[in-house]
């Protein structure tokens, strides 16, 4: 097996660097009606049609529920130190709140021992976008409702691990559950306009800082964090125009979720709507519970965002000079490879006092994969994606940012949202007709590079 060897060591990143890799909940388990499991709005939206592209669904996914042992291997074997995967709500509280599902607690115990018994540290996200569907019915996150169900949900997953699991994640990139949920309409619950953006945003920021609090308050020790998707704006020239849809993007796609953390309150000078968020859905008291002071935050930087102004765009004054139109290196979704703006976002995000640490908690592509006639599936782009990527990571952390780890997206291909089964991000392959798992080049690369051993057995 031949491929490039990476330009760096994981010498080079330094001994206390964290190395990990991502799943989650409804990408992965599968085992949709098993055990007690209730409907989230994630089954509800795949099962309306045209609104996955493949029109496929997560009945299955990767079935991890049944062959979780099998999948944790794989990620020691690749080398990986840090097993990061959310807990669905849906298997925990079927009905959103109330009734705990015993056979949901027991299954994340499993998950979490293994885990451990390789040696392997748990990083669990509490909020992956599975919402139950019953609450959404009676608002989503546009009700603020939510926030006390999110609490109960959070208050008993860390009373059952808190003894075991030491690394939490609240939520896992808010603006895009908010944005493409609740605004775009393009992903579940599928809704879409400011009139449900703007308080999905408000709650799921009060969310986020509440959820940290009770953590804080149950688990002694706890290390908290919350995993924003971020993208280096860039403005299409430098006329005052694109400059000023610059910084509106920036506030939006950057800004929106992190400041209120920091105790900056929402970015309102250079995206003035956001101060409708306190004249029609925030409540005087909101002001005191926005902040909280997380131990990491997490970054998720898939491509760089090239905006100019456009006057015709309602409200947002926005608009994206897509990635293919300027001729740039592409993944398989069409989106810009760009090393250099994970090396600005992080420099970006650094520049927070506030920001103790920072971990890159996803961090991968989607490419055409072929599994070859030798069995092998060379994906030389992904790993060169990866070397590009981290190698920004690496001049960061050598600059001073306070970048402490990259877990790669993801440990195996799976159901990636709207684009369904098309889209392959994992290290592993999955025939999904027969759930043979396949290490890809870029698995061994990852393996070379972690533990000095190219060479690994397929699992079947």
């Amino acid at each position: 097996m031949q491929h490039t060897a990476a330009p760096f060591t994981r010498g080079d990143f330094g001994n206390d660097f964290l190395w990990g890799v991502t799943i989650s909940a409804f990408q992965n388990e599968g085992a949709f009606n098993h055990d007690g499991r209730g409907a989230s709005v994630w089954d509800t939206f795949a099962g309306r049609k045209g609104k996955i592209k493949d029109g496929t669904n997560a009945r299955i996914a990767c079935d991890f529920y049944n062959r979780y042992t099998q999948d944790i291997l794989l990620a020691k074997l690749l080398g990986f130190s840090i097993f990061r995967f959310s807990i669905s709500w849906t298997r925990i509280l079927p009905h959103g709140t109330g009734a705990v599902n015993q056979a949901g607690i027991d299954f994340y115990h499993r998950v979490i021992d293994a885990c451990l018994e390789l040696g392997l540290e748990p990083y669990v996200t509490l909020y992956h976008w599975d919402l139950p569907q019953v609450l959404e019915n009676k608002g989503g996150w546009c009700h603020r409702g939510v926030i006390f169900a999110f609490e109960e949900f959070v208050r008993i997953c860390v009373r059952a691990y808190g003894n075991k699991v030491k690394h939490w994640i609240v939520l896992n990139e808010p603006f895009g559950f908010t944005a493409l949920g609740y605004m775009l309409g393009v992903h579940a619950p599928g809704k879409f306009g400011l009139s449900y953006f703007l308080p999905a945003v408000h709650h799921a920021v009060l969310a986020q800082a509440e959820a940290g609090r009770v953590i804080r308050n149950e688990v002694p020790g706890a290390v908290i964090g919350t995993a924003l998707s971020c993208s280096k704006i860039v403005p299409y020239t430098d006329n005052e125009q694109d400059l000023y849809a610059a910084r509106r993007a920036d506030a939006l796609f950057n800004r929106l979720f992190l400041e209120p953390a920091l105790g900056m309150g929402y970015p309102v000078e250079d995206f003035p709507l956001l101060r409708r968020i306190e004249r029609r859905y925030a409540l005087w008291r909101d002001w005191d519970k926005l902040a909280f002071d997380f131990d990491f935050i997490g970054v998720q930087n898939y491509f760089p965002l090239v905006v100019k102004y456009n006057a015709f765009m309602p409200i947002v004054r926005i608009s994206e000079v897509k990635a293919k139109a300027r001729g740039v290196p592409l993944t398989g979704l069409g989106w810009e490879i760009s090393g250099n703006g994970m090396y600005e976002i992080l420099k970006q995000f650094g520049s927070y006092k506030q920001i103790k640490k920072i971990i890159v908690t996803e961090g991968g592509a989607a490419f055409s994969d072929q599994l070859e006639s030798d069995g092998s599936i060379q994906d030389a782009d992904r790993i060169s994606y990866f070397t590009e990527y981290l190698s920004g990571v690496l001049s960061a952390r050598r600059e001073g940012v306070p970048v402490d780890g990259y877990f790669a997206w993801t440990l195996t291909d799976n159901f990636e949202w709207a684009e369904g089964y098309r889209a392959r991000f994992g290290l592993v392959h999955i025939n999904f007709d027969t759930q043979q798992r396949t290490i890809k080049n870029s698995g061994y690369w990852f393996r070379q590079l972690l533990t000095g051993h190219l060479n690994g057995a397929e699992i079947k």
